[in-house]
């Protein structure tokens, strides 16, 4: 039986409920955000402040530059996560097999239902219904039998479309598609393959699969099987826990080591709340450190760590800080990476 997915992916989530809710804030550019003098950025916007080029992890300072009528909006947290628990209420009248990737986000297996004859188009059209109807939300799908292709598809007639890949026509897709649109794909890896000459699926299904192996090791085996159209991942309805981390953005640049130090101290108490909490039973195998300077650019060090230490956290940071050169820095995160070999797997941990 032909695998049927169904990716779900709600339009400018935090902005659409904000908007629903208050009906000042339609029809207007709307950001969701921090405010522009604490150092905030922006968590998504609306299509209307999309045209004037804002995007989702701007700094809102840039973003009221862009588009000055801009409204930002400090967002609620605990309200995403009630809308998103009544969106995982109705993805359940249609099937059990969810893979949530966010709040407003999913993986939905479709294959074999009784609904709708088993059309995972029509499933698809009613969720998306559904959710208008009860929610006063917008929802774009995109179905597809493999998942890579089904997340591709949702996003191509956004906002409040669908769009359809069967099974006969996933090869061409995948032959035309350009390969920044493949998850993975950021921007420094579609610089080296356009150096090579590649653009496009089509260019990386005709080339030397050995000589791609070479160049991106793991990740070049995964281009590769997509370009050809395969994608054997099921959907995963739990998951493993690879990291817990806590981070701070400061409202001005600190340079010294020793405002690093007193960062880490601050920081500490809520990463052991946050590993308590999420993984109270997870061997640690390493602990990291990011720091992200005044240009934005960022950089982390990790290494094998098998008790948490926070003096180790300190050893970390002398190491992270010979790249500084000179630079503010903005930003500190400590992470701890956990054992993913263990055999219990947590659920997914988006409050659904």
């Amino acid at each position: 039986m032909t695998t049927k997915i169904i990716h779900v992916d709600l339009d400018c989530y935090y902005a659409a409920v904000e908007a629903r809710d208050n009906p000042s804030l339609r029809g207007i550019p709307l950001a969701i955000g921090g405010s522009q003098y604490g150092r905030g950025v922006l968590s998504t916007c609306n299509y209307e402040a999309r045209k004037f080029g804002i995007r989702s992890a701007m700094p809102t300072g840039q973003a009221l530059k862009l588009c000055p009528n801009l409204t930002v909006v400090p967002g609620d947290m605990e309200k995403y996560k009630s809308v998103s628990k009544q969106i995982q209420a109705i993805f359940l009248r249609y099937t059990d097999v969810i893979e949530p990737l966010s709040l407003d986000e999913a993986y939905l297996d479709v294959t074999g239902s009784p609904y709708f004859n088993g059309s995972a188009t029509l499933i698809a059209q009613d969720i998306r219904k559904t959710i208008e109807t009860e929610l006063q939300l917008t929802a774009s799908a995109g179905v597809a039998p493999i998942k890579f292709v089904a997340k591709i598809a949702s996003d191509i007639n956004k906002p409040n479309g669908i769009c359809v890949i069967p099974p006969d026509q996933i090869e061409s897709f995948v032959e035309e598609l350009s390969l920044g649109k493949i998850p993975g794909v950021g921007k420094v890896t579609l610089e080296k393959l356009n150096k090579l000459g590649l653009y496009k699926g089509r260019d990386v299904k005709a080339y030397e699969q050995s000589l791609l192996l070479k160049q991106f090791g793991k990740f070049g085996q995964s281009l590769w099987e997509k370009c050809h159209g395969i994608d054997n991942r099921e959907i995963e309805t739990s998951r493993v826990r690879k990291s817990v981390g806590v981070e701070k953005t400061f409202n001005t640049d600190i340079f010294t080591q020793q405002e690093c130090h007193s960062a880490i101290e601050r920081l500490y108490p809520s990463l052991l709340s946050r590993l308590e909490k999420a993984s109270p039973e997870k061997k640690i195998i390493k602990q990291g450190m990011k720091l992200k300077f005044d240009d934005f650019k960022q950089t982390t060090v990790e290494h094998k760590k098998n008790t948490l230490d926070k003096v180790f956290f300190n050893e970390l940071l002398e190491e992270a800080l010979k790249r500084q050169k000179g630079r503010g820095i903005r930003l500190i995160g400590l992470s701890v990476g956990l054992d993913t070999e263990q055999k219990n797997k947590e659920q997914m941990s988006f409050d659904w």
